[in-house]
């Protein structure tokens, strides 16, 4: 199972890398919490951040508190927005950039969710040290069925 997560991990790394003309373009926004000190920020560490309850916590917590915005609602507008952000040291929330954008509407809807996410166990060095560390999330919008 550990496998599988770390090829999925790899697959969602290598898509977001090939995206780095769309991601030099990336919506840059920035959370009131962020210590914006000059802390490097890893794409990878010896023990990465993770939410309170684990990833399926996480989806949870993005479905109950998402509202679909009304724009991409009555336009019919659906997909998946994948954001990029930073699990800070301190387990909060920092800079928030859009990766792979669906619409305004849906983008914006997208980086709400992420900036109200509680604070994330931080990831942590080989040594134990807490490091800033960026973390990807897919935030898949579905209309919902009209039968």
């Amino acid at each position: 199972m550990k496998t599988s997560f770390l090829r999925i991990l790899i697959i969602i790394c290598a898509v977001v890398w090939s995206l780095g003309a769309q991601a030099q373009k990336s919506i840059d926004l920035i959370n009131d919490n962020y210590d914006a000190s000059n802390d490097e920020v890893f794409h990878s560490s010896g023990h990465m951040p993770s939410f309170p309850g684990g990833d399926v916590a996480l989806m949870k917590f993005i479905k109950d508190n998402m509202i679909y915005p009304y724009e991409a609602l009555k336009n019919r507008i659906e997909g998946k927005v994948i954001i990029q952000f930073v699990v800070t040291k301190t387990g909060k929330v920092g800079k928030v950039k859009v990766v792979r954008s669906v619409n305004k509407e849906l983008d914006q809807e997208a980086v709400r969710l992420i900036k109200m996410l509680p604070d994330f166990s931080p990831g942590r060095n080989n040594v134990g040290e807490p490091v800033n560390v960026w973390y990807i999330l897919p935030v898949i919008f579905k209309l919902p069925d009209n039968n």
